[in-house]
C-alpha cells in the first residue's frame, strides 16, 4: 500500500487535504497530513514559559481544526494520520521528509505568488522535491473530465524517454482510478532560433517531427495497451500547446515531467511545468527524473 503526503495549508478551503483524501482512497493509499504554524512570539514577550504556552496553544488549535476537516472529508476506516509542526520555511522539511522515497506524491493546493525575488513553496516543490507533485487547485474534480498526459514525444534522450513512460504509465493509473478518460498531448515546438529564419519552412519542419514521433508514439501505445487516438501533437511552445488541449477537452488533471532548474537560471527560465501553473486552472501533477 503507497502513501500521500498532504501538505494542508492555513485556508479553512484547503483543497489539497479533500483532494489529497478522495485520491488516496481511489488508488487505496494511506495518508499523512502534516500542517505547518508559525509566528514571531519575541516580540509578544520575552519569557520563554510564556512563548512556549503561546506556540503550545496555536499548534492544538492547528490541530483541532484539521481534524475537524480531515473528518469531513475522510472515508470511514481510512487510514489517516496528521502532524502539526511549528516552521516558517516548509519546502526543505517536505523535501528531506520525501528523500527516502516512502511516499508515492505530495499534494498541495496551488499558490501562485512567486515572483523573481520570491520563489514560492509551489516553485521550490517543483524543482526540488524527490517525490511527484500535485498542484491542486480550486477547481472541483469531475466525473467525466479527462487525464491529459504531457509527453516530449520528439525526444531522443534516454531520460526523457524513461520520463514520458513514467508519466503515462501515472497518468493511465489515475484514468483508471477516476474511471475517466486518458488523453496525450505532444507539442512539436520550432526552436527559438529556426523560428526567427523565413527561411525555413514551419509547416514542413512540423511534418517531419510528427513522422520522427511515429514510431514512439506506436511503440507507446502498444505497450500501454492505449489506442492511437489516445494521442495527439500540436504544432507550437510546449505550454501554450499543453494549457490550450487541457483547455479544450476541459482535462481535471494535467500529468507532465519536469526538469528542475535552481538559482539564477531558475529564475530567468522557469521550466515547464511552472509556465502551465501560471496559467491553467485544473490540477498539474508533476514528475521528475526517477521519479
Amino acid at each position: 500500500m503507497g502513501k500521500l503526503l498532504v501538505i494542508a495549508d492555513l485556508d479553512d478551503k484547503c483543497v489539497a487535504t479533500a483532494r489529497g483524501l478522495e485520491l488516496a482512497h481511489k488508488l487505496g493509499h494511506r495518508v499523512d497530513v502534516v500542517a505547518f504554524t508559525y509566528a514571531s512570539l519575541r516580540r509578544l514577550t520575552g519569557d520563554r514559559a510564556e512563548q512556549e504556552m503561546l506556540k503550545r496553544q496555536l499548534l492544538d488549535r492547528r490541530e483541532l481544526a484539521l481534524r475537524e476537516r480531515i473528518d469531513r472529508y475522510a472515508r470511514p476506516g481510512q487510514d489517516v494520520s496528521l502532524r502539526v509542526i511549528w516552521m516558517k520555511d516548509i519546502h526543505d522539511w517536505i523535501r528531506k521528509r520525501c528523500a527516502s522515497g516512502s511516499y508515492e506524491l505530495v499534494v498541495k493546493t496551488v499558490n501562485r505568488s512567486g515572483t523573481f525575488t520570491y520563489t514560492s513553496t509551489d516553485w521550490h516543490l517543483l524543482r526540488e522535491c524527490p517525490a511527484p507533485v500535485l498542484i491542486a487547485s480550486e477547481k472541483q474534480w469531475s466525473r467525466t473530465k479527462p487525464v491529459l498526459a504531457a509527453l516530449d514525444l520528439g525526444s531522443r534522450s534516454r531520460v526523457k524517454q524513461a520520463l514520458n513512460a513514467a508519466v503515462l504509465a501515472r497518468a493511465q493509473a489515475y484514468a483508471g482510478a477516476l474511471g475517466v478518460e486518458l488523453r496525450i498531448i505532444g507539442a512539436i515546438e520550432l526552436p527559438t532560433l529556426l523560428a526567427d529564419l523565413t527561411i525555413v519552412d514551419a509547416d514542413g519542419y512540423a511534418k517531419e517531427q510528427r513522422e520522427a514521433m511515429q514510431p514512439r508514439i506506436d511503440r507507446l501505445a502498444a505497450q500501454y495497451g492505449l489506442a492511437e487516438r489516445t494521442f495527439r501533437t500540436k504544432r507550437g511552445p510546449v505550454a501554450k500547446v499543453i494549457t490550450a488541449e487541457a483547455a479544450r477537452s476541459g482535462a481535471q488533471l494535467v500529468v507532465m515531467g519536469t526538469v528542475g532548474r535552481s538559482g539564477v537560471k531558475a529564475r530567468l527560465l522557469g521550466n515547464t511545468a511552472e509556465a502551465v501553473l501560471q496559467t491553467l486552472n485544473t490540477d498539474v501533477l508533476a514528475l521528475k527524473p526517477g521519479c
